[in-house]
């Protein structure tokens, strides 16, 4: 993983066998992002999403790593939980049908490359659901 700050945007590149959300709140505890948006692309091999329960408030997860996937959007968002980063992602991908999927963001090992871009808002506001 490497990536540098541009005043309010930072450019993170993750390599292949790095995890996705790992590679963000290491990233963003090294240059102190406590507030920001996330988006990006990539390839993956693994993956593991949720899908969110609001009867039973848990998440459902499904595993995805019987082939190559291209991740065609990670969105989210960077917040502080407590005293540690916490990154909110949501994922589409595709497989070698172009048949496609989503959710919420568990698990992402990257098998090629993965770019991603940060737009840092210079404040911080707790999560669970963005408490002002």
């Amino acid at each position: 993983m490497e990536g540098k700050v541009f005043k309010d945007k930072a450019v993170l590149r993750i390599d292949k066998g790095e995890e996705v959300i790992e590679s963000i709140l290491k990233f963003a505890e090294k240059e102190n992002i406590k507030l920001g948006s996330i988006t990006g692309i990539g390839a993956s091999d693994d993956i593991v999403v949720g899908l969110f329960n609001t009867d039973t408030k848990k998440y459902e997860h499904s595993t995805y790593n019987n082939d190559y996937y291209e991740v065609t959007n990670f969105s989210g968002n960077l917040t502080m939980l407590g005293d540690k980063h916490y990154a909110h992602m949501h994922i589409t991908f595709s497989d070698g049908n172009q048949k496609t999927f989503g959710g919420h963001l568990d698990k992402c090992v990257i098998s090629g490359a993965c770019e991603l871009f940060i737009d840092i808002v210079d404040g911080n506001v707790g999560l669970n659901v963005l408490k002002f």
